[in-house]
């Protein structure tokens, strides 16, 4: 067996709405069809692929970054890094790019409604 890329990530939230809008806007996530669970949620899908779970929750203490941090960040490959500069320009979304020489990538910190840290890289050869 060999891991070969990250399936998805899914993430606890009070704002859904705000949350699917943020994914949709902010990462060019389309919302994607969902089992019919029995409690309310969302799956985000890049292409086909479907890498964002989000469920509804209504305890405070159960979504967001926490402190002591448990997870950190968690990260998508990309294509289009001027195109995606320019979507978080625009939208004034904060972000740090870090450019990283050693691997020719560019590292983008962006952080969803929740606070959850997300990087999006991209390959600076292509």
């Amino acid at each position: 067996m060999q891991i070969t890329k990250l399936d998805h990530v899914n993430l606890r939230t009070r704002q859904l709405d705000v949350m699917v809008a943020w994914y949709r806007d902010m990462l060019g996530f389309t919302e994607a069809a969902r089992p019919d669970f029995a409690f309310p949620g969302a799956w985000l899908a890049a292409g086909e692929t479907v890498m964002v779970h989000l469920i509804a929750v209504e305890d405070p203490e159960l979504v967001g970054s926490e402190v002591p941090l448990k997870l950190e960040h968690f990260a998508f490959r990309a294509t289009g890094v001027a195109a995606f500069e320019a979507r978080l320009t625009a939208a004034g979304e904060p972000f740090r790019r870090v450019d990283l020489a050693a691997t020719r990538t560019a590292a983008f910190n962006v952080w969803d409604p929740d606070g959850n840290h997300i990087h999006v890289d991209f390959d600076l050869d292509g």
